[in-house]
């Protein structure tokens, strides 16, 4: 690791923020929803390691969504795959309030959310080992060179959210900005926990397994890229 980058991981490591708290509207239904829905799908995670069997009553697959936004892709997984369980975090409230009313409106019981940072939740309260998957599509990219440090994926938090998918598992990541996703792309190449499952090391096309987002989809018909990389958990 060069000292700059060695640099940029210390800073991780004394936690800057990738996220600005826009909270935006949140309207009567979604502040509703929020409050009466929360002992219901709401994980309030503290300081103690989340035991997923006890949360979901069953043992099984379990994948984390990072900053899910509206919830739409996680509620379509969960819907689609029913016999897995999720678990979204997200730090904007409305966008918790929106999912959680349309996961009791459609019946879904396999999904629960974490109202929080997704690096701490991950780091404190995710067991070592324990995930099936984790995804994070579309972070802000913090566009602007001098904010780039605030960027998500970073070496120390790469190597943080590797240790927590058991060996096979898969982390999956998108963004709608080209060199976001190349700095992606060298940092996930750099950690010996993961490989890529490109056997040329590079992006993949978006997987079936990916639905689109309204934002992505948006994009799209301006025109705008999208990058797909696919790593998985190998061996220590």
């Amino acid at each position: 690791m060069t000292d700059k980058e060695q640099k940029n991981n210390k800073k991780w490591q004394r936690q800057i923020r990738s996220y600005v708290r826009r909270e935006g509207r949140f309207t009567p239904a979604q502040r509703s929803a929020f409050a009466s829905l929360w002992p219901v799908y709401g994980i309030d995670a503290g300081s103690e390691q989340l035991e997923f069997s006890t949360i979901f009553g069953r043992k099984s697959d379990v994948f984390v969504e990072l900053g899910f936004g509206d919830g739409r892709v996680l509620k379509m997984l969960a819907a689609l795959h029913p016999e897995n369980d999720y678990i979204g975090i997200e730090v904007h409230r409305p966008g918790i309030g929106r999912l959680m009313r349309e996961l009791h409106e459609e019946g879904l019981n396999n999904v629960r959310v974490v109202c929080g940072d997704g690096t701490a939740i991950l780091k404190n309260n995710i067991p070592l080992d324990s995930l099936a998957g984790i995804s994070i599509f579309f972070p802000d990219p913090w566009h602007k060179k001098k904010h780039h440090k605030r960027r998500l994926i970073q070496p120390g938090f790469v190597r943080m959210a590797a240790s927590r998918l058991r060996q096979g598992g898969i982390l999956h990541l998108a963004t709608d900005w080209e060199d976001y996703a190349q700095q992606m792309l060298v940092v996930l190449s750099a950690e010996p926990q993961l490989q890529n499952i490109h056997i040329e090391n590079s992006f993949v096309e978006r997987p079936d397994s990916r639905p689109l987002t309204k934002y992505e989809e948006r994009g799209l018909k301006l025109g705008h890229g999208v990058w797909d990389l696919v790593f998985r958990r190998v061996a220590d």
